[in-house]
């Protein structure tokens, strides 16, 4: 699972959320949109590296330095090798604009970020159970 994620906060309570869930270990982080894109192509020092398998999952945040969430989107769905990449988008913004954009670009969800570390706990397991399950077996 990729998690990009540039708020060193919301960075903090994800992966504990993620431990919480048993997921961390399946845990990367991209701080940026271009770092995102860069891991995902397999491309620079920030890269997969050979042999990597896709993340089965992309968390995205939509305000992201260099790249924002929705041009990230946008380059994930143009690329052959990860057109097929399911991606979440994982926000604070509840902007009806934000999330109609994103579902016009391909996004397969939209869920905005808890502020209660329960509920983000209870939100990272949902996802998990939704995105990540397959025969009984986390990815």
């Amino acid at each position: 699972m990729l998690l990009v994620e540039d708020s060193y906060n919301d960075e903090l309570l994800a992966r504990r959320a993620f431990e919480k869930c048993r997921m961390a270990d399946r845990l990367a982080v991209a701080r940026d949109g271009a770092e995102a894109l860069d891991f995902l192509h397999g491309r620079g020092a920030r890269g997969r590296a050979n042999g990597t398998p896709m993340p089965a999952l992309v968390l995205l945040d939509l305000k992201l330095p260099k790249l924002d969430g929705i041009e990230v989107l946008r380059r994930v769905r143009a690329d052959d090798r990860t057109r097929d990449l399911p991606v979440v988008m994982f926000t604070s913004s509840d902007e009806e604009a934000d999330r109609a954009e994103c579902h016009r670009l391909g996004a397969n969800g939209y869920v905005r970020k808890p502020v209660r570390f329960s509920e983000f706990v209870e939100t990272v397991r949902e996802l998990g159970l939704c995105w990540l399950k397959l025969d009984g077996k986390l990815l």
